[in-house]
């Protein structure tokens, strides 16, 4: 007779920054009879097969996610989640279409967010409600910080946008890349370059370079 015992769920997180992934980290410890994170980065996928494979936007194509074919298809993967600030009605809608169980809204409590993740685990659909003006506007508690350049102000889209920049994206790229329009990227901009004292894009990548804005590691070519 096989003994069925109550595990934590094994949960692998999918992104380029390791500020991010020891984020999360930190920010699930408090839950760790629950769930087991693993860490994948972009390393690679785990070498065990996972429960659920959390993947965070940061950074990512918002209007189409490339990788997520593979992804689905890879068996260690399990189910899919995507985690974001960005909650398009369209862009979970076409996430759910693709085979996630899960589009995630960042804004949401460790409590919400391990309660979301043991319910797809479960084969449950779970899209959050967004939380009013998240759209990664807002900065967490100095504890929950775990994006590039949080520590100085910078909120998650405005990161996100100089990240992009620092990678050579032109406005018009990182519109079309994060699902925002043209007068919001450049808003974005500007706000992030009074913030870190810069007046010009040469400035902005020079700064990124020397303050971590580019990914740790890179998603091209994952072996899935």
């Amino acid at each position: 007779m096989v003994v069925v015992t109550d595990k934590p769920l094994r949960v692998a997180l999918l992104n380029d920054y390791e500020v991010m992934v020891h984020g999360l980290r930190s920010m699930l410890h408090p839950y760790r009879d629950r769930i087991e994170l693993v860490e994948w980065g972009a390393r690679g996928p785990a070498e065990s097969a996972v429960d659920v494979t959390l993947y965070d936007s940061f950074s990512q194509g918002q209007s189409e996610i490339v990788e997520l074919g593979a992804l689905l298809g890879c068996p260690n993967v399990g189910r899919l989640a995507i985690y974001t600030w960005n909650m398009h009605p369209d862009l979970a809608a076409g996430a759910v279409a693709k085979g996630c169980l899960g589009y995630l809204d960042k804004s949401m409590s460790a409590e919400q967010l391990v309660e979301s993740l043991e319910a797809i685990g479960r084969g449950e659909t779970v899209v959050s409600e967004p939380h009013p003006d998240n759209d990664g506007h807002i900065l967490t508690n100095a504890e929950d910080m775990s994006w590039p350049g949080a520590s100085i102000g910078l909120t998650a889209r405005e990161s996100e946008v100089l990240g992009l920049i620092t990678q050579g994206l032109t406005n018009q790229d990182i519109a079309a890349k994060s699902y925002l329009s043209i007068n919001s990227v450049k808003s974005y901009i500007r706000s992030a370059y009074r913030k870190i004292g810069v007046e010009r894009r040469s400035q902005a990548v020079r700064w990124g370079l020397e303050n971590g804005m580019l990914p740790d590691f890179s998603r091209v070519n994952l072996n899935v």
